[in-house]
Order: C-alpha cells, then sequence, then structure tokens
C-alpha cells in the first residue's frame, strides 16, 4: 500500500490574506483569513486530489500525513 506524504507551505500576503500549498499536487492551492483556515482548505483539497488519484488507480491508500514547512 502506497504511503502519501506532503509539505504544506504557508505564507501571508502582502494584503493580510493567508496562501497555503502544496507543492507536490499541482494546483492544491487556496487562499484564506487565517492560518488556521487555509490549513484546512489545503488538506481538503488535497484529500479529494488523492482520493481521485487513489480511484483512478485502483489502490487502496496507506497512510496520509501533511507536515507544515
Amino acid at each position: 500500500m502506497p504511503n502519501f506524504s506532503y509539505t504544506v507551505e504557508i505564507e501571508r500576503e502582502d494584503d493580510g490574506r493567508w496562501i497555503a500549498e502544496i507543492p507536490e499536487l499541482p494546483g492544491v492551492m487556496v487562499y484564506g483569513n487565517s492560518k488556521d483556515e487555509v490549513t484546512s482548505r489545503v488538506e481538503a483539497l488535497a484529500l479529494r486530489v488523492v482520493a481521485d488519484q487513489i480511484e483512478e488507480r485502483g489502490q487502496p491508500a496507506g497512510d496520509i500525513h501533511f507536515a507544515t514547512a
């Protein structure tokens, strides 16, 4: 079973908004009003993307881990 480990990169923009992305998953980037909000939203989006990838392969998932950089 494959294991999935992703790095969450979080920054605060000059306008005060927060941005979070997961470089290993192209297109997984979100904006929000707080660090907690973007962390939650980017992990939820990543799980949807990974679920689609797992479904396409037809293989069960292993462990999924997120680490903030």
